[in-house]
């Protein structure tokens, strides 16, 4: 995860080299105006900005840790074990969340920078570099679910079967998938619960960086203002669908850690970078609109099969739900609840 990580901050400073000038500093012929230096307006001031950056990093890590950490406690509050139906319905609302944001967060802010006029129309006005991206993005998480799942089959399956004698695992949840047909054991599903905690945190933490980066670079206050809002109430809820499959994975104390560490903090450190950056960082640069645009991508084909098939699927097509008609049935209405909430910050953010 840390190397990841590293690898995604690499790749976001590489966006931050100007291209080179054009005659005297002129910017080129067949570019637009704006794509060539920072835009000015009634909106845009530095002094305001950073004020509401820096409310922003406090008020996201705090919001972030306490949705990721209201699940992973929840198992001193008997409504809110993970075999309850609030935890269900809970879960549900927060994978409505993820979903949206791939769809309607992630995935059009990859199409505005990789169809942008600041970019030159070939190759990037004749092809559709966004779902091509994504498409492929879904299929290499398949890959990573599935080969991370043998893996975990072949080298881990005595350790966790010894470690994990405890009954209360046969009802952690339901994580696993529909297709893992007589792999139902504790073991088997805690595999695989592992596995969706350590993909969906890789999807987050790509979204949440570049996402970060753009909002402290930027110094627009009458974009930046909603944004907090907005952001807010993402971490939140989608740091309670980080939660539960973090809980359901049975981590030890050590990992947990880490995992809650890395979410609640990748956005707050990447409004800092931007801060520290925003001298140097264009976002209409065509190399920062290539990179972020292509982060965007891979970022929402995770997200997009993360909540579908290892999130929602694997719930709706589990024993819980499918023997419970009115719990599924309410938990279809908080599907649509989270998304459609999340839809609507869209306006905003």
């Amino acid at each position: 995860m840390a190397k990841l990580y590293f690898l995604i901050l690499s790749l976001l400073l590489l966006s931050t080299v100007a291209p080179p000038s054009h005659g005297a500093g002129q910017p080129p012929n067949n570019l637009p105006q704006e794509c060539q230096k920072s835009t000015h307006g009634p909106c845009h001031n530095k002094t305001r900005s950073l004020k509401l950056k820096l409310i922003a990093i406090v008020a996201i890590l705090v919001t972030s840790m306490m949705g990721v950490l209201l699940p992973i406690l929840s198992r001193s509050v008997p409504a809110l074990q993970p075999d309850t139906k609030l935890f269900v319905l809970v879960k549900a609302f927060a994978s409505g969340v993820i979903l949206a944001t791939g769809y309607m967060h992630v995935l059009p802010d990859s199409f505005d920078c990789l169809t942008s006029k600041c970019l030159p129309e070939k190759p990037w006005s004749k092809f559709p570099f966004t779902t091509f991206i994504a498409m492929f993005s879904a299929v290499f998480t398949l890959m990573v679910d599935s080969y991370a799942m043998s893996w975990y089959k072949k080298c881990k399956t005595p350790n966790l079967v010894d470690k994990n004698q405890d009954p209360e695992l046969k009802t952690l949840g339901h994580c696993h998938g529909h297709g893992s047909s007589g792999n139902d054991n504790p073991a088997s599903q805690l595999r695989r619960y592992r596995v969706v905690a350590q993909v969906l945190e890789l999807g987050i933490v790509v979204h949440s960086v570049v996402i970060g980066l753009s909002m402290g670079a930027s110094d627009n206050v009458c974009t930046i203002r909603p944004l907090v809002a907005a952001l807010c109430f993402h971490q939140f809820f989608e740091g309670i669908g980080l939660g539960g499959c973090i809980l359901q994975a049975d981590y030890e104390r050590k990992m947990k850690a880490i995992m809650v560490f890395f979410f609640s903090v990748t956005t707050p450190f990447g409004i800092a970078l931007g801060i520290g950056l925003s001298n140097v960082y264009q976002e209409n640069s065509p190399t920062a609109l290539v990179v972020v645009g292509s982060l965007n991508a891979v970022s929402a084909g995770l997200l997009n099969y993360m909540a579908l098939v290892d999130l929602l699927a694997s719930d709706f097509m589990g024993e819980k739900l499918q023997n419970d008609m009115k719990l599924q049935t309410i938990s279809y209405f908080a599907v649509i609840l989270g998304a459609g909430g999340m839809s609507v910050m869209a306006i905003w953010a």
